[in-house]
């Protein structure tokens, strides 16, 4: 299995935890908030579920999949952050189009809440483009 396929499926395994927050015990606080800062419902683990099986399928399938799953999905979730700051909501859940926008803002809570989303596509979009160059 080469690098870029075991980045392909550590998306998995962290995109697979993620689908997974809302039914453990003791993450989510009496206002149904992960970890105290974001929601997540129905939809957004089902974003999640199927965004892991796009990575574990992508990192079966080889290095070339690996690497348009990490460049695409790297794309995707690190704009939905961006979009997050500027907005207050994201458009992979589709919070843009349903939400009015709240804004520009910088504060803690909003780092917070879209750090994971930056964090995960900005990594994923550089694996992609740099251990994929030549596939």
């Amino acid at each position: 299995m080469t690098l870029i396929q075991k980045f392909a499926l550590g998306y998995f395994v962290v995109l697979l935890g993620a689908s997974a927050l809302n039914y453990v015990p003791g993450i989510t606080d009496q206002n149904g908030l992960a970890f105290g800062i974001f929601a997540l419902d129905l939809f957004d683990d089902a974003l999640h579920l199927v965004s892991a099986l796009w990575a574990l399928t992508a990192a079966l399938l080889g290095a070339r999949a690996s690497k348009v799953f990490l460049v695409i999905f790297g794309a995707l979730y690190l704009g939905d952050g961006v979009f997050g700051f500027f907005t207050g909501y994201g458009y992979l859940d589709f919070g843009i189009f349903t939400n009015p926008s709240a804004g520009l803002s910088f504060t803690l809570f909003r780092v917070l809440a879209n750090l994971p989303h930056i964090a995960l596509g900005g990594v994923a979009l550089i694996a992609g483009l740099r251990l994929g160059r030549g596939l």
